[in-house]
């Protein structure tokens, strides 16, 4: 099997070093991939956003199946443009991506499906949004309507900040980037607040059958004790030791199988990845957003712990034959992300910086560890940062703190002039 990914980040990474290790992966392309998938995949440059360039580009390349990895090419179409080039892919369709390029279409669509949810408003207006805030009080959530790269949501207690942020929400149209916004048509969403842990689970899906992964938990918070601003995730683990068992048949019935049969009958069948971000409250598994491809850094700990190869499974989804798929198998080991992050992300940060310690981890620390590129690219001799998130270290275990303690000690050989990263990924969980 040929196979083309779509995407140049830690996600596509991840996805890229599974599908390496399939045996029926005979060729691996990835466009426009970063320094690190360069060692896993051929590379080819492509705007990642434009359809016709990337199905040009699967046909050139006789691409079996196509792997769209990234949220803003699904809301841009790129996968109609793919299948209408005859040529099999795994993500969603533009309409059917739209369960995560608009918070409003997802609130509509978990109405008609009976998921349960944070009750929510929908505001255009000033006077829509005071009324909202005042509704709901203190802690306040305020949603983008539209694709903001995981940064679009704010928690606060702070009247005035939750304000602000929605008035932003309501006066901007932002047109689709590379980085990750799109058109949110002036809209923000406003919601009850969620307590509880959260949990992802992802499920891939043929718009029919439904078949879910692993639970995963990330730490969105930017600083140690779940501080500072929201980012795109600084870590992740998997399993969950303090989960109820039956959690993932529970979300499975109220909320994964029944959102895939609401969007089937609405016409607009979703085939790919469903990401269920789920907060477990005090009356129950409630859902907090949908995301409509793999979420990043979660990918990272579910693939580390996936025993089934890939490739068979997401070709199986793209083609509507996923029921001939037998049970996914997993890994008894646990598995833990650290994000590596460059100087003042999640603002504005800091691009350039030469990166050492890759080769240490490679020879001291694999296969146990390692590290998957996110903002990277090759300079020359050197590879340097080109983004926020520079790296994902990841490690495995018998455990959670064996999986946890070999993924700080492959972070200790990182060096990258003005990095952060948070010192607490999976500690309470593993009991620390």
């Amino acid at each position: 099997m040929k196979v083309l990914v779509i995407g140049g980040g830690a996600r596509e990474h991840a996805l890229c070093r599974s599908l390496s290790l399939d045996p029926d992966v005979t060729a691996l392309h990835c466009a426009p991939g970063n320094a690190g998938i360069a060692e896993v995949a051929e590379l080819h440059p492509v705007d990642q956003l434009d359809g016709d360039a990337v199905a040009r580009l699967a046909g050139e390349l006789q691409a079996d199946l196509v792997v769209v990895g990234p949220e803003a090419p699904l809301v841009a179409g790129v996968a109609d443009a793919v299948r209408a080039a005859g040529i099999p892919c795994f993500g969603p369709s533009e309409q059917a991506a739209q369960l995560e390029g608009s918070k409003a279409f997802a609130k509509d669509v978990m109405a008609g499906a009976n998921v349960p949810t944070a009750r929510s408003y929908v505001c255009t207006t000033a006077e829509e949004i005071d009324e909202a805030l005042d509704a709901f009080g203190a802690p306040y959530v305020v949603k983008d309507d539209g694709l903001a790269a995981g940064k679009g949501v704010v928690v606060t207690s702070d009247l005035a900040e939750a304000r602000a942020h929605a008035l932003a929400c309501v006066s901007q149209r932002r047109e689709a980037t590379r980085s990750g916004a799109v058109a949110g048509d002036g809209r923000a969403v406003i919601e009850e607040f969620l307590d509880g842990p959260e949990v992802s689970l992802f499920a891939i899906t043929d718009g029919v059958t439904v078949l879910p992964l692993t639970p995963a938990q990330d730490f969105k918070r930017a600083l140690d004790g779940d501080e500072g601003p929201n980012t795109g995730g600084m870590g992740a683990y998997s399993p969950l030791p303090w989960a109820d068992p039956k959690l993932v048949d529970e979300v499975m019935d109220t909320v994964l199988q029944p959102t895939v049969d609401e969007l089937r009958r609405r016409g607009t069948p979703f085939q790919g990845l469903l990401y269920a971000g789920l907060a477990i409250t005090s009356r129950g598994v409630r859902v907090i957003e949908f995301n409509a491809r793999f979420g990043d850094p979660e990918t990272q700990v579910v693939l580390a712990r996936l025993r089934t190869p890939l490739a068979s499974v997401l070709l199986n989804a793209a083609n509507g034959t996923l029921d001939n798929e037998p049970p996914l198998t997993w890994r008894e080991d646990a598995a833990v992300t650290v994000v590596v992050a460059s100087h003042n992300y999640p603002a504005t940060p800091r691009t350039g910086d030469p990166i050492d310690g890759l080769d240490e981890v490679a020879a001291q620390d694999a296969p146990h560890a390692y590290v998957l590129h996110a903002g990277t690219k090759r300079d020359g001799d050197a590879i340097v940062s080109a983004g926020g998130r520079v790296l994902s270290v990841t490690a495995t275990g018998k455990d959670l703190a064996q999986a946890r303690e070999r993924a700080y000690k492959a972070v200790g050989r990182i060096r990258l002039d003005g990095s952060q990263h948070r010192t607490d990924i999976a500690r309470k969980a593993a009991g620390e």
